[in-house]
């Protein structure tokens, strides 16, 4: 195909996001003759990341252009699409996150994208990708911009209210939850369709059917629920016999938002975990970039994220069906408010995107949300004027935030922390 397009990617040297989007972009023959280009600060691991691109596009034979650039103004003149993973001091940070609530007596899940912890990884990120954004708006202001890092609904919020650059969050949230109905159906996952709508990590899904016949699959889901294991997602499946809908996108996520979450458990992110897998990881990269070890079969291989069928469907006008992104809601939604980032089925052509409406949630499910929505709106006004005293009252209407005197103390220390960081950004 003729049609070729400027991917920039920022964060590239991400480990949960960069080997996927690579792997993406090299299984597209639509994207061939395309130019994609690598954004870092750090020249060392972005060489090692450019050159594992080169040895990737080669061995698949995608045909792209592969650039690296530390300088981000460089890199967006002539883009067409702007890919986003970065995060700062990702696990530092975030463990603070999620510990120093803890030491004041706040019972959380994750400390990621709800509670304190979403509030403080919200009033970082919004500053850092407001710089990405205006310098988009100068350069490329057609571009889309296509955001990986988390909190995903406080950045598409933001970007809704705040910039005319379009954007798309891109979550695979709704296919893990279709892979646990699945499980506990019986059923190969291809023979499951899933329709949801809410939040992100926190959708409803409304609908379960079979991907040939389309037959309600709820009832069967139901009857298989009640004897299935009992250690498997414990308290998603304890808010589905309360609600009769299937909520995204396992026990952790979905506890973050919620005021007795620390329910499905109170141990966090395993850190610990992470640092082995990324040395590993490094390891291996080192071994095939050397020589000495072979490629993973599964680097040749789609990894089931869609940033790159976005950016197909876009640039050849496909017309393409995602069941799930991150978008302004603007009535998407009818009953959820129209200024806050919702997670809906897209279509994506050349004219962008396009969210489809499943009708309004559920009431109580809506309710259920809306105290979620009421917090990030308010985290985000707290994170694009840098005002601690807003930040205060989002902490202070957050269900996660059980003591007043706790949120002054945590917000506090935290503030300190992040002063790097926070400023306002609008």
């Amino acid at each position: 195909m003729s049609n070729k397009t400027k991917i920039v990617f920022i964060g590239a040297t991400s480990m949960s996001f960069g080997l996927s989007m690579l792997r993406d972009v090299f299984s597209s023959n639509e994207l061939r003759g395309s130019t994609l280009t690598l954004v870092g600060r750090n020249p060392d691991t972005l060489d090692k990341m450019t050159a594992l691109a080169t040895l990737l596009n080669d061995r698949k034979g995608a045909g792209l252009f592969i650039e690296q650039t530390t300088d981000r103004r460089a890199a967006f003149d002539g883009a067409g699409f702007v890919v986003n993973a970065a995060a700062i001091d990702r696990n530092r940070l975030w463990k603070l996150d999620f510990d120093v609530p803890r030491k004041y007596g706040i019972r959380h899940t994750l400390g990621e994208n709800g509670g304190p912890g979403g509030l403080f990884f919200t009033l970082r990120t919004l500053p850092l990708i407001f710089d990405f954004i205006r310098d988009m708006e100068e350069l490329c202001p057609n571009a889309l911009f296509l955001n990986f890092s988390n909190p995903e609904s406080r950045i598409v919020m933001a970007l809704g209210r705040y910039s005319k650059i379009r954007s798309i969050g891109l979550c695979h949230g709704i296919y893990g939850s279709r892979d646990h109905v699945a499980n506990i159906m019986g059923m190969p996952a291809e023979q499951v369709d899933v329709w949801g709508a809410g939040l992100n990590h926190f959708q409803c899904v409304l609908h379960i059917r079979h991907s040939q016949t389309g037959e309600d699959l709820y009832p069967r889901l139901r009857a298989a629920e009640r004897d299935y294991d009992p250690t498997f997602s414990p308290f998603t499946r304890q808010l589905f016999r309360a609600f009769g809908y299937w909520l995204t996108c396992g026990d952790g996520h979905l506890g973050e938002y919620l005021s007795y979450g620390w329910e499905a458990g109170e141990d966090g992110y395993d850190f610990c975990g992470d640092e082995r897998w990324r040395a590993e990881f490094a390891k291996i990269v080192d071994g095939a970039l050397s020589g000495t070890a072979s490629i993973p079969n599964y680097w040749l291989e789609p990894s089931g994220e869609r940033g790159a069928a976005v950016i197909a469907g876009i640039t050849h006008n496909q017309k393409r069906f995602l069941e799930s992104g991150i978008v302004y809601n603007q009535g998407t939604i009818p009953n959820m408010p129209a200024e806050l980032a919702v997670e809906v089925p897209v279509m994506v052509d050349a004219a962008g995107v396009h969210p489809i409406s499943l009708g309004a949630l559920p009431d109580p499910i809506a309710k259920l949300m809306t105290m979620q929505a009421n917090v990030q709106q308010l985290a985000v006004a707290a994170a694009v004027h840098g005002s601690k005293e807003l930040a205060l009252q989002a902490l202070l209407i957050d269900p996660v935030v059980n003591s007043a005197s706790a949120a002054v103390k945590l917000l506090d220390e935290l503030w300190e922390v992040n002063r790097p960081y926070i400023r306002a950004c609008v």
